[in-house]
């Protein structure tokens, strides 16, 4: 099916439905010009001679958050500053389309909280949101720039007797999902008449199997690269984001 008649064909389905989830991954905020993680321009492409010798999962891991604190936040404040980024077509369409009621959530894995600066309400962060700090021991809030604006190599708490290290509200790697979001994207995909994948892979784990609580008919993957969720979908885009959210 050419391009035209697959956007003919998504515009009826958006038609028609009532209740439309998006699940999106790092994909989705490419054209605002933050890299996506697999690509060859992505961020685990991306060599520096300070990182090298440990792997980009590592670098976003708990353990390393832990045993290698140091190198922790200074790859966290070079690569996951989002000041300064702003929504793309995507994110805008999105937020069009929950206020005018068709779209009930946008579910994202990812961590940048464009959604939200592009007006969505709806939207569930199954891996946080690097727009959220907390202490880890008296778990004290902290403003979203704190971490990045911080003269501490390590940021600590600022509470008397307290001093635990301030950390962003992200699961990292060897970190349990947030239950509420997870809860949420489950009950809204489950609800859900039309689902639209768009910007991931789907290798991300558990993420990925947040699919099997659909239980519509119609699912549409807009995606570069071929995924595994292709073969599930009765519509399929592997033209970008931008190029299908801009004809809508």
């Amino acid at each position: 099916m050419e391009f035209e008649e697959r956007i003919s064909e998504l515009k009826k389905l958006l038609d028609r439905s009532k209740s439309v989830v998006f699940f999106g991954g790092a994909g989705v905020s490419t054209d605002s010009g933050i890299p996506d993680f697999r690509s060859k321009d992505g961020l685990y492409n991306q060599h520096d001679v300070k990182f090298d010798r440990f792997s980009p999962e590592y670098l976003l891991s708990n353990d390393c958050l832990y045993s290698h604190s140091n190198v922790f936040f200074e790859f966290y404040r070079q690569k996951m500053n989002v000041d300064g980024i702003e929504p793309n077509i995507t994110h805008k369409k999105l937020a069009e389309l929950e206020k005018s009621g068709k779209l009930s959530a946008v579910i994202t894995q990812n961590i940048d909280g464009l959604h939200q600066k592009a007006g969505s309400k709806k939207v569930y962060e199954v891996h946080g949101t690097t727009l959220r700090n907390y202490c880890d021991r008296c778990h004290k809030s902290y403003p979203s720039n704190y971490i990045f604006s911080s003269d501490e190599a390590v940021p600590h708490c600022t509470e008397p007797n307290c001093k635990g290290m301030i950390r962003p509200d992200v699961t990292l790697y060897g970190e349990s999902l947030p239950n509420i979001a997870w809860e949420a994207s489950i009950h809204a995909l489950s609800h859900a008449d039309l689902l639209i994948i768009g910007g991931t892979s789907g290798v991300v784990y558990p993420a990925n199997t947040l699919v099997k609580w659909y239980k519509g008919n119609d699912m549409v993957i807009i995606n570069k690269q071929e995924t595994t969720f292709d073969r599930m979908c009765s519509l399929v885009f592997h033209e970008s984001l931008s190029e299908v959210f801009g004809r809508l």
